[in-house]
């Protein structure tokens, strides 16, 4: 593959065909704007067909794995139906290459979680994350519903109580919590995360890569069964930025103030 196609992602060739891919946005906490957001889309494809790939592992630059979408990126697609459009596709093409990937993918979580950086988290095969670091869906809280990933795999790790209740709400869960829950294969201290994560690639990498593969392969048949309801959330998620809550919810995050969403306001039908 070309690392030199990809320009917020890093890359390190470790032993054994592990292939460290780094989030590379730390002055932003690793937040998507549209390059990163089509980076992390169509990486998968690449690492699936690199013959020098056996495993990946991917954490974020600095403090954080990846701290949602940027918000200036939100604002340009609020009303927008282009962008919209381009973005239900891309971000089907983030969750559908993750699950295809012919590689294992481990996802060393080092700091909070949001956003893309959450599917990223989630849908990879093995999570390992920090204790402290904060995961979250909160499209909700933006005005929008949560359709880039959590339909698809919260209710299956979670549960579907749990899964309503986070994404309902908006709220976050910690890295200790998302374990006792099922939704990470385990949590660290964040010292740790990132040995711990290309300690497992190495054991992955020196393993039976069909048997490996394979067995991937097998067990994301449960998110491929998924896939309609998946397809709908994006849509819904998309809808939702065509109206007015999402500009209100935009504005509410850059002034730092609870949203006064116009859905929201009057007496209730």
């Amino acid at each position: 593959m070309n690392f030199a196609d990809y320009h917020q992602l890093a890359f390190e060739r470790l032993d054994n065909g592990v292939l460290q891919i780094t989030i590379n946005r730390p002055d932003k906490y690793n937040a998507t704007d549209e390059q990163l957001h089509g980076e992390l889309a169509r990486v998968w494809k690449d690492v699936s067909t690199d013959p020098r790939t056996r495993v990946a592992v991917i954490t974020g630059a600095g403090k954080a794995f990846s701290a949602g979408g940027d918000l200036e990126m939100v604002e340009r697609m609020a009303g927008d139906h282009e962008r919209v459009s381009h973005m239900l596709t891309e971000m089907s093409d983030l969750v559908y290459n993750i699950i295809n990937c012919e590689k294992p993918i481990v996802s060393a979580i080092n700091g909070v979680a949001v956003g893309a950086g959450v599917v990223v988290a989630l849908l990879a095969d093995i999570a390992i994350c920090a204790e402290d670091a904060k995961l979250g869906d909160g499209h909700v809280k933006l005005g929008v519903s949560a359709g880039d990933h959590a339909a698809i795999i919260w209710p299956l790790l979670a549960g579907m109580a749990k899964a309503r209740y986070y994404l309902l709400t908006g709220e976050m869960v910690t890295g200790a919590e998302a374990e006792r829950l099922g939704m990470v294969a385990k949590a660290l201290p964040r010292d740790q995360v990132l040995t711990e994560s290309l300690r497992v690639a190495q054991t992955l990498a020196n393993g039976s890569q069909q048997a490996i593969r394979l067995t991937k392969r097998s067990l994301n048949s449960w998110l491929r069964t998924a896939g309609p309801t998946f397809d709908a959330s994006a849509a819904y998620e998309m809808l939702c930025f065509m109206g007015p809550d999402v500009v209100e919810g935009a504005a509410a995050l850059r002034e730092k103030r609870a949203p006064e969403f116009p859905s929201a306001t009057g007496s209730p039908a």
